[in-house]
């Protein structure tokens, strides 16, 4: 994916995301402990499960960190995008809990 739309398509998500070096989506969440981060990252699990997307997730206390790419292609795809749309619903879901 050429770096200008990979750039459009981050501005379209909720604040917190990135590019990081090797050129892959990231975003950390934080939570109040280290149950809601893993919590968190069991619900990311499952909607990456039922998709067959499978991020990167980096859990320590009090946050989780979701790193997001295309394998197959070890680059980016519009998909990796959905997919951190989806991370920020549950992120979101998971602070009305």
């Amino acid at each position: 994916m050429a770096k200008n739309r990979a750039e459009d398509l981050l501005r379209q998500l909720d604040e917190g995301w990135r590019l990081n070096a090797d050129g892959h989506l990231e975003r950390t969440y934080a939570f109040k402990n280290f149950a809601q981060a893993m919590a968190f990252a069991n619900k990311v699990a499952e909607v990456a499960e039922g998709e067959g997307h499978h991020p990167d997730l980096h859990i320590a206390w009090g946050r989780c960190s979701v790193e997001i790419w295309t394998h197959k292609i070890s680059g980016l795809t519009e998909s990796d995008f959905y997919f951190g749309a989806k991370a920020d619903r549950a992120f979101k879901a998971s602070k009305e809990a």
